[in-house]
């Protein structure tokens, strides 16, 4: 693994370490997601959202220029945050840095699993991971960084 590999995903795991929440029920992730669609809609992006906790779909929106193929992606997308403990983004980034392809090394379906960026734990204090927020319709990168910058301001505004 290269210096820039093991940098990037240390700065992927603080990016979890910090943005934990105190509380998580069906309105805060109204909430959440209701300001994450506002700044979509505001931006034009073309993106679909969803907030889950326990298997549970808790907030779902999709936004023009979305489809269908963006809700499939973020159920692949949260199965693997679910599954792991991390974002989506994370688990990708450490098979490539490790010169693994996590489509075939995983050993997991590919209908069901996709380490592509968008999924982000939502972590519950020592409670670890009890659900995913997710976004999609955006490259990787893009929708990886557009669910953190709103886990930041919202996880700030509730203090």
């Amino acid at each position: 693994m290269s210096e820039a590999d093991a940098e990037q995903l240390a700065q992927l795991l603080a990016e979890e370490a910090r943005l934990v929440f105190t509380r998580f029920d069906h309105e805060v992730a109204w909430e959440l997601g209701s300001r994450m669609r506002d700044a979509a809609l505001d931006a034009r992006l073309p993106v679909a959202i969803s907030i889950r906790r326990n298997g549970q779909c808790l907030f779902h929106a999709a936004l023009p220029g979305s489809s269908a193929d963006n809700d499939a992606w973020l159920l692949r997308k949260a199965a693997v945050t679910e599954r792991y403990g991390h974002s989506s983004y994370f688990v990708g980034c450490r098979f490539r840095a490790e010169g693994r392809d996590f489509d075939s090394d995983s050993r997991l379906d590919v209908a069901v699993f996709a380490a592509h960026g968008g999924a982000f734990p939502i972590i519950l204090g020592a409670n670890g991971c009890i659900g995913t927020v997710a976004v999609s319709g955006l490259p990787e990168v893009e929708d990886h960084r557009f669910v953190v910058t709103h886990l930041e301001a919202f996880l700030l505004d509730a203090k």
